[in-house]
């Protein structure tokens, strides 16, 4: 079987839960699977590029609220979140990914989209491990054992791994989809990923 698609994604960034919603219909159609790897955009914007969050940045800011309703009006993407609201703490829902990714890889996917929902199609605030527990796992998942997994060291040291390992890849942004060693950023690309699949690049 083909390689997967490599999709990097921070739980923090609209525009990676949008494409989150594609990628792996379009993958599929292409014979692939999808390779969800969480990364930090607070690493990798602010503390490597040494750039403001995007949301906070004069002009720019204002024009991704307005983008970010647009495409989910456009897409009809129902937002529970508030874009005005406090972006809060990304660090136990990666965590907890990377703790499951590790321990039951099969249910990665769903946990992906259970825990964008929650963020985005709910609006809920998930910066604690306790936070976890509220939202609706995939069967296989125990709140408790979810909360206590993103508290771990363990879920921790994945966590910096895969982060160190992001930024040695080039990886700065949500969504990155790398297809066969060719990396494109942001989910206006998806259909620069559909057409490189369907040629063979260019």
């Amino acid at each position: 079987m083909a390689a997967p698609l490599l999709f990097y994604f921070d739980f923090i960034s609209p525009y990676g839960y949008f494409a989150s919603l594609r990628i792996e219909e379009l993958a599929a159609s292409h014979g692939r699977a999808v390779d969800w790897r969480p990364m930090l955009l607070g690493v990798s914007v602010m503390k490597v590029m040494g750039l403001k969050p995007l949301l906070d940045t004069p002009l720019k800011g204002d024009y991704i609220r307005r983008d970010v309703l647009r495409h989910a009006r456009r897409d009809g993407i129902a937002l529970g979140r508030d874009l005005a609201a406090p972006v809060g703490n990304p660090l136990p829902a990666a965590r907890a990914f990377w703790w499951v990714k590790k321990q039951r890889p099969e249910l990665a996917g769903a946990l992906a989209h259970a825990l964008y929902h929650a963020f985005w199609g709910e609006g809920r605030d998930l910066s604690t491990p306790q936070a976890l527990a509220t939202v609706a796992l995939p069967a296989g998942l125990a709140p408790a054992e979810l909360a206590a997994a993103a508290a771990s060291e363990e879920a921790a040291q994945l966590l910096r791994e895969a982060v160190a390992a992001s930024l040695e890849a080039g990886i700065f942004g949500s969504p990155t989809i790398v297809v066969d060693g060719e990396p494109f950023w942001g989910a206006d690309r998806l259909q620069d990923v559909d057409a490189w699949l369907r040629c063979g690049g260019w």
